[in-house]
């Protein structure tokens, strides 16, 4: 008898350990979903309150140094995951040209080692030749005199198990706030050299 039960357990302990090592793979694979999608929301909302100030007449800008800290900010966070490695954030800012009144990406910042480019395009995008409706879906759009700061967040997730379990997998994620407070868009980003160039 217990011979028999000896290989009966020999025989579905490789099954149950392997259900346990997919468990905990999938498992993983959306704790690192969501963190990627926090990264998201915390950077758009976080340059939303860029500039904010309580001086009411002072209408502020944005400097580079202020937005190399948010983006500095999206690789700590996901530094668990190894992210400045492994993806990227990119952080464009959506707004209404004055003159023609079309949707462009007035100014855009990336940080993170993943080589990929803005789903819907690069700084000027929307200005001239293709008209850009806005970004997102359900698609945003900008309000005149106002700017919405929209996050793309990209990676490539890491399995646990190599690819025993899932092939590589590639995570994006959007987010969109816009800014809080008033806000000089003339100029875009002020200020001297940036580490978050999206080149």
């Amino acid at each position: 008898m217990r011979g028999v039960s000896f290989m009966e357990f020999a025989l579905i302990l490789p099954i149950v350990i392997a259900m346990g090592f997919y468990g905990a793979e999938m498992a993983y694979m959306a704790t690192v979903n969501m963190q990627v999608g926090q990264i998201a929301s915390s950077v758009a909302d976080n340059a939303s309150r860029l500039g904010q100030t309580d001086n009411s007449a002072v209408t502020p800008t944005v400097s580079e140094t202020q937005v190399d800290s948010i983006l500095t900010g999206a690789l700590i966070e996901g530094a668990g995951i190894k992210f400045e490695s492994t993806g990227r954030v990119i952080l464009s800012s959506l707004e209404v040209d004055p003159s023609t009144g079309r949707q462009y990406i007035h100014w855009q910042r990336c940080r993170g080692s993943l080589k990929i480019q803005s789903k819907y395009g690069a700084t000027g995008a929307g200005l001239t030749g293709s008209r850009l409706s806005g970004m997102g879906n359900p698609q945003i759009t900008a309000s005149a005199g106002s700017a919405v700061m929209f996050v793309e967040v990209y990676y490539t997730y890491q399995p646990i198990f190599g690819t025993m379990f899932v092939r590589s997998t590639n995570f994006r994620r959007e987010s969109a706030f816009i800014i809080r407070d008033d806000r000089n868009l003339t100029p875009g980003v002020t200020g001297g050299t940036t580490k978050s160039s999206c080149s």
